[in-house]
């Protein structure tokens, strides 16, 4: 690659990540992807991962840094809260993480049911049921977590929590 274009895909890098965050933030960080703040994934907005506004189960990784960092900032949570509501968070990531392997492995077993040279109606159903439970998990896994969530965020909190979840800025 040629010196002059690799400083001007750097250069417009810069440029697009400015426009983004704006200028305080594109200084802060390198201007682009995951530079010295680590704040955003390469090329920034949408829902895949961009600023905070894209942090909850939705797109991009399901890590729980940034979502809880989010909350961290926008509920005004002390230290307390940011380690309980982090073991909260990492439950629903473990089971949703669980809840996606039973998904590729069913769908392995769709695929064995559609090679093979009969098709057994009993297998199918027992997979059907298979990713019911899953789904049945991953369910009972957040209705816990709202649980311990409402008991562990006071009620202003709760109410910028609700509204959150209303606007669809987080999802559950």
């Amino acid at each position: 690659m040629h010196p002059w274009f690799s400083a001007w895909r750097g250069f417009a890098r810069r440029v697009a990540a400015s426009r983004h965050y704006g200028h305080e933030h594109a200084r802060h960080c390198g201007g682009f992807g995951r530079g010295r703040c680590g704040d955003h994934d390469e090329g920034g907005g949408g829902e895949q991962g961009g600023g905070p506004e894209s942090f909850f189960w939705g797109g991009g990784p399901f890590g729980v840094r940034r979502p809880l960092r989010f909350l961290a900032y926008k509920l005004g949570l002390d230290e307390r809260q940011v380690s309980e509501l982090a073991v909260i968070l990492d439950g629903l990531k473990v089971e949703r993480a669980q809840a996606e392997l039973d998904l590729r492995r069913t769908s392995g077993s769709y695929a064995d049911l559609l090679a093979a040279e009969t098709f057994d109606d009993a297998a199918a159903a027992q997979i059907a049921a298979e990713r019911t439970r899953s789904a049945e998990r991953v369910q009972k896994a957040v209705q816990v977590a709202v649980g311990k969530i409402h008991a562990l965020l006071a009620e202003e909190q709760r109410r910028r929590f609700v509204y959150m979840l209303r606007t669809g800025l987080v999802r559950l």
